[in-house]
Protein backbone atom coordinates (compact mmCIF):
# COMPACT_ATOMS: atom_id res chain seq x y z
CA UNK A 1 0.00 0.00 0.00
CA UNK A 2 1.05 3.40 -1.34
CA UNK A 3 1.66 6.29 2.07
CA UNK A 4 -1.76 8.31 2.90
CA UNK A 5 -2.74 11.17 1.80
CA UNK A 6 -4.01 12.95 4.84
CA UNK A 7 -4.48 16.67 5.95
CA UNK A 8 -2.05 18.92 4.37
CA UNK A 9 -0.67 16.52 1.72
CA UNK A 10 -4.16 16.88 0.05
CA UNK A 11 -3.93 19.34 -2.78
CA UNK A 12 -7.31 18.59 -4.83
CA UNK A 13 -9.22 22.15 -4.59
CA UNK A 14 -12.63 20.63 -3.62
CA UNK A 15 -12.91 16.68 -1.81
CA UNK A 16 -16.07 14.64 -1.28
CA UNK A 17 -16.32 14.44 2.25
CA UNK A 18 -17.33 11.27 4.67
CA UNK A 19 -17.87 11.65 8.29
CA UNK A 20 -16.39 9.87 11.78
CA UNK A 21 -19.69 7.50 11.39
CA UNK A 22 -19.59 6.96 8.04
CA UNK A 23 -22.19 9.66 7.25
CA UNK A 24 -22.23 11.50 3.60
CA UNK A 25 -21.27 15.52 4.49
CA UNK A 26 -20.69 16.25 1.09
CA UNK A 27 -18.61 18.28 -1.21
CA UNK A 28 -16.80 20.70 0.64
CA UNK A 29 -13.55 23.07 -0.40
CA UNK A 30 -10.44 21.85 1.11
CA UNK A 31 -10.09 24.33 3.53
CA UNK A 32 -13.77 23.66 5.21
CA UNK A 33 -12.18 20.53 5.58
CA UNK A 34 -9.49 20.44 7.11
CA UNK A 35 -11.36 22.72 9.42
CA UNK A 36 -13.71 20.46 10.22
CA UNK A 37 -11.43 17.27 10.67
CA UNK A 38 -9.40 20.32 13.32
CA UNK A 39 -12.44 20.97 15.15
CA UNK A 40 -13.52 17.19 15.48
CA UNK A 41 -9.65 16.28 16.34
CA UNK A 42 -9.65 13.85 13.51
CA UNK A 43 -7.50 13.15 10.49
CA UNK A 44 -8.41 13.92 6.57
CA UNK A 45 -7.93 11.04 4.78
CA UNK A 46 -8.06 10.68 0.92
CA UNK A 47 -9.34 7.21 -0.18
CA UNK A 48 -8.88 7.63 -3.86
CA UNK A 49 -6.79 9.54 -6.10
CA UNK A 50 -9.08 7.98 -8.97
CA UNK A 51 -11.92 10.35 -9.31
CA UNK A 52 -12.79 14.25 -9.78
CA UNK A 53 -13.43 15.13 -6.39
CA UNK A 54 -11.46 12.75 -4.54
CA UNK A 55 -13.55 11.19 -1.81
CA UNK A 56 -11.76 11.53 1.59
CA UNK A 57 -12.85 10.35 5.39
CA UNK A 58 -12.53 11.76 8.47
CA UNK A 59 -10.31 9.68 10.52
CA UNK A 60 -9.60 9.44 14.59
CA UNK A 61 -6.32 10.80 14.90
CA UNK A 62 -3.72 8.80 14.61
CA UNK A 63 -5.96 5.81 13.58
CA UNK A 64 -5.56 5.87 10.07
CA UNK A 65 -1.89 5.66 10.61
CA UNK A 66 -2.21 2.91 13.11
CA UNK A 67 -4.28 1.09 10.92
CA UNK A 68 -2.05 0.94 7.87
CA UNK A 69 1.23 0.51 10.30
CA UNK A 70 -1.28 -2.77 11.39
CA UNK A 71 -1.70 -3.60 7.27
CA UNK A 72 1.72 -3.58 6.37
CA UNK A 73 2.89 -6.03 8.82
CA UNK A 74 -0.01 -8.33 8.27
CA UNK A 75 1.18 -8.58 4.64
CA UNK A 76 4.72 -9.08 5.40
CA UNK A 77 3.63 -11.84 7.70
CA UNK A 78 1.54 -13.73 4.89
CA UNK A 79 4.32 -12.75 2.84
CA UNK A 80 6.53 -15.00 4.72
CA UNK A 81 4.58 -17.69 5.08
CA UNK A 82 3.51 -18.17 1.53
CA UNK A 83 7.13 -19.18 0.92
CA UNK A 84 8.56 -21.94 1.91
CA UNK A 85 11.90 -22.18 2.94
CA UNK A 86 13.58 -25.74 1.95
CA UNK A 87 16.69 -26.72 3.85
CA UNK A 88 18.83 -29.59 2.20
CA UNK A 89 20.04 -32.38 4.38
CA UNK A 90 23.01 -34.16 3.05
CA UNK A 91 23.09 -37.91 3.68
CA UNK A 92 25.41 -40.92 2.57
CA UNK A 93 24.15 -44.85 2.16
CA UNK A 94 27.00 -46.19 4.30
CA UNK A 95 25.19 -43.93 7.34
CA UNK A 96 25.77 -44.87 11.39
CA UNK A 97 22.73 -45.38 13.10
CA UNK A 98 23.71 -42.75 15.50
CA UNK A 99 23.90 -40.44 12.63
CA UNK A 100 20.85 -41.62 10.69
CA UNK A 101 19.12 -40.55 14.22
CA UNK A 102 20.47 -36.27 14.13
CA UNK A 103 20.02 -36.29 10.82
CA UNK A 104 16.23 -37.19 11.14
CA UNK A 105 15.92 -35.15 14.63
CA UNK A 106 17.07 -32.08 12.43
CA UNK A 107 15.02 -33.19 9.48
CA UNK A 108 11.74 -33.50 12.07
CA UNK A 109 12.62 -30.35 13.75
CA UNK A 110 12.68 -28.26 10.80
CA UNK A 111 9.79 -29.45 9.39
CA UNK A 112 7.92 -29.01 12.72
CA UNK A 113 9.02 -25.25 12.23
CA UNK A 114 7.42 -24.49 8.61
CA UNK A 115 10.63 -25.29 6.60
CA UNK A 116 10.57 -27.85 3.83
CA UNK A 117 13.03 -30.66 3.94
CA UNK A 118 15.05 -31.82 0.55
CA UNK A 119 16.42 -34.91 1.68
CA UNK A 120 19.90 -35.80 -0.38
CA UNK A 121 21.99 -39.20 -0.60
CA UNK A 122 25.07 -38.85 -2.63
CA UNK A 123 26.51 -42.00 -3.92
CA UNK A 124 29.96 -43.04 -5.07
CA UNK A 125 28.80 -45.06 -7.46
CA UNK A 126 25.63 -46.69 -9.43
CA UNK A 127 25.65 -49.80 -7.60
CA UNK A 128 24.69 -47.85 -4.58
CA UNK A 129 21.53 -46.52 -6.06
CA UNK A 130 19.66 -49.03 -4.71
CA UNK A 131 21.06 -48.10 -0.75
CA UNK A 132 20.11 -44.81 -1.33
CA UNK A 133 16.63 -45.33 -2.42
CA UNK A 134 16.32 -47.70 0.66
CA UNK A 135 17.55 -44.85 3.13
CA UNK A 136 15.42 -42.24 1.42
CA UNK A 137 12.02 -44.44 1.60
CA UNK A 138 13.15 -45.23 5.37
CA UNK A 139 13.79 -41.57 6.07
CA UNK A 140 10.03 -40.73 4.43
CA UNK A 141 8.50 -43.48 6.52
CA UNK A 142 9.91 -41.89 10.08
CA UNK A 143 9.39 -38.56 8.65
CA UNK A 144 5.33 -39.42 8.28
CA UNK A 145 3.65 -37.66 11.10
CA UNK A 146 6.03 -34.40 10.80
CA UNK A 147 5.52 -34.37 6.49
CA UNK A 148 5.07 -35.72 3.44
CA UNK A 149 6.80 -35.93 -0.08
CA UNK A 150 5.96 -32.92 -2.25
CA UNK A 151 8.33 -34.88 -5.50
CA UNK A 152 8.46 -38.25 -5.76
CA UNK A 153 12.03 -39.70 -4.84
CA UNK A 154 14.42 -39.02 -7.86
CA UNK A 155 16.92 -41.41 -8.46
CA UNK A 156 20.21 -40.72 -10.90
CA UNK A 157 24.14 -41.98 -11.02
CA UNK A 158 24.96 -39.27 -8.26
CA UNK A 159 22.26 -40.25 -5.46
CA UNK A 160 18.79 -40.37 -4.67
CA UNK A 161 16.37 -36.90 -3.37
CA UNK A 162 12.93 -36.29 -2.39
CA UNK A 163 11.31 -33.17 -0.69
CA UNK A 164 9.37 -33.14 2.11
CA UNK A 165 6.98 -30.30 3.27
CA UNK A 166 5.41 -30.29 6.18
CA UNK A 167 2.05 -32.09 6.99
Amino acid sequence: MASLIMNDKIRASEVLVTGLKGEALGVMRREEALALAAKLKADLVCTSLMSSPPPCKLVVKGQAKQQQGKEQRNNRANEGSAKLKVKELRLTPHIEEHDYETKLRQASKLLQSGNAVQLVVKTQNSKEGPKAKALVERMLTDLASYGKKKTGVHLSGKGASVEVIPS
